[in-house]
C-alpha cells in the first residue's frame, strides 16, 4: 500500500514513527460528462473572472470569502505559521470504551504501519495494550489542511485509525421521527423479535454490489456493440395505503425460516378499507326486492296505496334494470286499483240478480 501521510503516534512520552495508508477504496463506476450530440468530452477550464482567460495551476492560490463577498487571500506560509502540534503527530488524548464513541461520528478509515525497525517495539506495545484493555484511543491529528479527531483500535494485528467528525458537526435528530405518537402492541414486538432472531448472522463477504455489477455488464455490452438487455424499471407502488402489519411480520418470519408464506386473501397484503352500510338500508333494500318479485303472485289482502307506494319507491331506487322499475310502478299504481275494481264489481252483481 502507498502511504499518504508520515508522522508519529504520541503515546505519553513514547513516539511511534508510523505511515498512514487508506484502509478503504471506492469501487463505484465513474462516468465522464460528454456532449450528447457528438460524444465529445466536457472540459472545465479555470478562468479568472476579472481577466476572462484561463489561469495555470502555478498562479492559483487560496482565498477566504467573507460575509460581504470580499475575498481574503491566504498563502501556504500563512497556514504553516499557525501553531499546530498535530501537524505531524497523532496525539492520543484518552482511552475509552468503544461503545462511548457514537457511530455517527465515524468517517474515513486508515491503517497505521510501523515506519522502520525501531518503531516495531513501541507499535506492538500500543497494539497489545489496546487489545488487553478492550478500549480505544481517542486522538487528534492534522490531515489535508485541517485538524481532525480520530479513534485508534486494533483490527486483526494492525492498528487502525478512524477519522471522527467533531461533535458540532453532527446534526441533531429533532423532527426526524414520526410526527404523531405511534403505539406498538406487544404481539407486534414479539413478531419483530422473532424475525430478528430468524434472520440471524450474516457473512458480509458474501454481500456484493449488484447494481455496480449490472452497470459494468451494461458497459461491456455497449463496448462489444451488443444489446444491453437493460430490464424495464419496476413499477412504483403509490403510498398512503393501509398495511396489515401483523400479516407482513408473520409472512416475513415464515419466509426467513424457509416456510411458505400465508397466501390467505385476508393476510399478507394491503388492507382494504370498505365503507360500512347502515343496517336499515340493507333491510329495506332486501324487503323491497322481495316484494317486487313476489307481489304478482299474491292474492291475499291488498296493501293500501300508501304502504305499497312507500315500499316500492325504495325498490325502484335499489333496482338498476328498467324492467324492475316498471314492475315496481305497476305494483304500486295498478294493483291497488285493480283490486279495488274487483271488489266493487263483485258486490253489485248478486244484487241485480236478486232483484231480477
Amino acid at each position: 500500500m502507498r502511504s499518504i501521510w508520515n508522522g508519529a503516534v504520541s503515546f505519553g512520552m513514547v513516539n511511534i514513527p508510523i505511515k498512514l495508508m487508506s484502509a478503504t477504496e471506492n469501487h463505484a463506476v465513474s462516468f465522464r460528462q460528454i456532449h450528447t450530440e457528438d460524444g465529445g468530452r466536457i472540459r472545465y477550464r479555470k478562468v479568472c473572472e476579472l481577466e476572462d482567460h484561463e489561469v495555470p495551476t502555478a498562479e492559483i492560490g487560496k482565498g477566504y470569502e467573507d460575509a460581504d463577498g470580499s475575498v481574503v487571500p491566504i498563502t501556504d506560509d500563512d497556514l504553516a505559521s499557525l501553531p499546530l502540534p498535530t501537524a505531524k503527530t497523532i496525539e492520543i488524548v484518552a482511552f475509552v470504551p468503544a461503545d462511548t464513541v457514537d457511530p455517527l461520528q465515524m468517517d474515513t478509515s486508515y491503517y497505521l504501519s510501523a515506519d522502520g525497525v525501531p518503531a516495531a517495539k513501541p507499535y506492538t506495545l500500543l497494539r497489545e495494550a489496546l487489545k488487553r484493555s478492550e478500549k480505544v484511543a481517542v486522538a487528534r491529528f492534522a490531515l489535508r489542511g485541517r485538524e481532525r479527531l480520530g479513534m485508534l483500535r486494533v483490527v486483526d494485528d494492525v492498528i487502525a485509525l478512524h477519522g471522527l467528525l467533531w461533535p458540532d458537526e453532527i446534526r441533531a435528530a429533532d423532527s426526524v421521527g414520526p410526527d404523531s405518537e405511534v403505539k406498538v402492541r406487544d404481539a407486534e414486538l414479539d413478531l419483530a423479535d422473532a424475525l430478528m432472531d430468524t434472520l440471524g448472522e450474516v457473512d458480509l463477504d458474501s454481500l456484493h454490489d449488484d447494481y455496480r455489477a449490472a452497470v459494468e455488464e451494461m458497459i461491456a455490452a455497449k463496448v462489444e456493440g451488443g444489446d444491453t438487455g437493460a430490464p424495464e424499471p419496476a413499477a412504483q407502488e403509490g403510498g398512503g395505503k393501509v398495511i396489515d402489519l401483523m400479516a407482513a411480520l408473520e409472512n416475513s418470519v415464515r419466509a426467513a425460516r424457509g416456510e411458505k408464506p400465508d397466501t390467505d386473501a385476508s393476510r399478507g397484503r394491503e388492507a382494504e378499507v370498505t365503507p360500512i352500510r347502515s343496517r336499515g338500508s340493507d333491510t329495506k333494500s332486501t324487503k323491497s326486492t322481495k316484494s317486487t318479485t313476489k307481489s304478482p303472485t299474491r292474492k291475499s289482502a291488498p296493501r293500501t296505496p300508501k304502504e305499497v307506494g312507500g315500499k316500492k319507491s325504495t325498490a325502484t331506487k335499489k333496482t338498476t334494470a328498467k324492467k324492475a322499475t316498471a314492475a315496481g310502478k305497476k305494483t304500486t299504481a295498478k294493483k291497488p286499483t285493480a283490486a279495488g275494481k274487483s271488489k266493487t264489481a263483485k258486490k253489485p252483481t248478486p244484487r241485480k240478480k236478486t232483484s231480477a
